[in-house]
């Protein structure tokens, strides 16, 4: 049989192997993006999921609008509103989960040999997407602010036909950083005078622990060069599958018909279910229980990286999302530790796997959000152990 180039560049055995481990239930994973599990609603999507089923009846099974279910789509458009983002029902699309969005992008704007703006790191599956499309990452530096603005516009400058830039401002994957607001005025006006469209992944920023909101990119947007990426996954339940891209209608439109060439809809009993769920109950809530849970968590983590880790170590301290980011001695190679890792019923994610052109090898991912206090507990001592002895 002869592949595609495309299918040769799609990488994503980091992926696969993050999900095998979480699938093994004698390993203490800190390795996922996975929500805790007992933070579903199960009960009331039960029952927006009966709802559907006697009110909406066939329509729940037919075929829906390409841009999707209008009343979840207008409820979304009301949501954002509140947070500054000027937008209507017109300006959202609703795709398969925001990896969706990313694929989507990825037809929208780019060929091969395109240069794609990232953060360095990054988010892995998000490199894999771009990857695919036979483009070279151009990664930008960062500190605890965020991107820094000062690399980005040399790389633009030596760079300027870069076709797309892709950023998490708020509760950063895979560091936890959010972007201080001088940092995403900066970066939108070089971004507007360069005119490089941003994507921006906005999957946790709901789930803050401490401190004060910070305006999204899209909400400052006056020219509409940003496109904005949301998901239920991290607030609700990944199984759903639905996420949202929100952008000017005109772009929106090549959105819609990337997304029709690829599986025409998003699924319409999801959608319905979510939407009643959203009419019936109060997602906010179910956010600050979700909140109280991973706070405690974090702190856990935090509080056992100070006391178990090398004393050399040093890590972010996010003040939300599911990811903290680990630096240790540049003697300590995180990836060869795995193999020791996973014999000690422990795992996570190498730092390695999130740069685009680095051999960064001392660095390491870190998830709170699927442990227990208890797993955190004796999962945090193994790890540090090791660390320790490899040091």
């Amino acid at each position: 049989m002869r592949f595609s180039d495309r299918i040769s560049r799609m990488d994503t055995s980091a992926v696969r192997n993050v999900l095998a481990l979480t699938a093994k239930p004698d390993i203490i994973s800190f390795a996922g993006g996975l929500p805790a599990p007992e933070s579903f609603p199960l009960e009331a999507l039960r029952k927006a999921s009966d709802k559907v089923y006697l009110t909406k009846g066939t329509a729940a099974l037919q075929y829906g609008p390409s841009k999707g279910f209008q009343p979840l789509r207008e409820k979304l458009a009301r949501r954002h509103q509140a947070q500054g983002i000027a937008c209507a029902a017109d300006n959202i699309l609703i795709v398969s989960g925001s990896q969706q969005g990313l694929d989507l992008a990825g037809k929208v704007f780019l060929e091969p040999g395109d240069l794609v703006i990232c953060e360095n790191p990054t988010y892995l599956a998000a490199l894999t997407v771009f990857r695919s499309y036979g483009c070279t990452i151009l990664p930008i530096e960062t500190d605890a602010d965020g991107m820094i603005p000062e690399d980005l516009e040399r790389k633009l400058a030596e760079n300027p036909d870069a076709k797309l830039m892709y950023v998490i401002p708020t509760f950063q994957n895979p560091t936890g950083k959010t972007w201080s607001l001088a940092r995403r005025k900066a970066v939108l006006a070089l971004a507007e005078q360069y005119g490089v469209p941003i994507l921006e992944d906005d999957p946790y920023g709901a789930l803050r622990y401490e401190g004060e909101p910070v305006p999204s990119l899209k909400s400052m947007d006056t020219t509409g060069i940003v496109t904005y990426m949301g998901s239920f996954s991290k607030v609700l339940s990944p199984g759903i599958r639905l996420g949202w891209l929100i952008a000017a209608p005109e772009l929106l439109d090549k959105y819609a018909s990337a997304k029709e060439c690829t599986d025409l809809q998003a699924s319409t009993i999801s959608q319905m279910v979510v939407d009643t769920y959203l009419e019936d109950n109060d997602l906010d809530a179910n956010i600050r229980h979700l909140n109280d849970l991973y706070r405690g968590r974090r702190d856990r983590m935090l509080s056992m990286l100070a006391s178990e880790f090398p004393t050399d170590a040093a890590w972010t301290h996010p003040c939300g999302g599911l990811f903290l980011w680990v630096t240790l001695s540049e003697g300590i190679d995180t990836t060869a530790l795995m193999p020791a890792m996973t014999a000690n019923k422990v795992a996570y994610i190498p730092g390695m796997s999130f740069f685009a052109n680095e051999n960064v090898r001392n660095c390491l991912r870190l998830n709170f959000s699927n442990a227990t206090d208890q797993q955190i507990t004796q999962g945090m001592r193994i790890m540090g152990k090791l660390f320790r002895e490899a040091g």
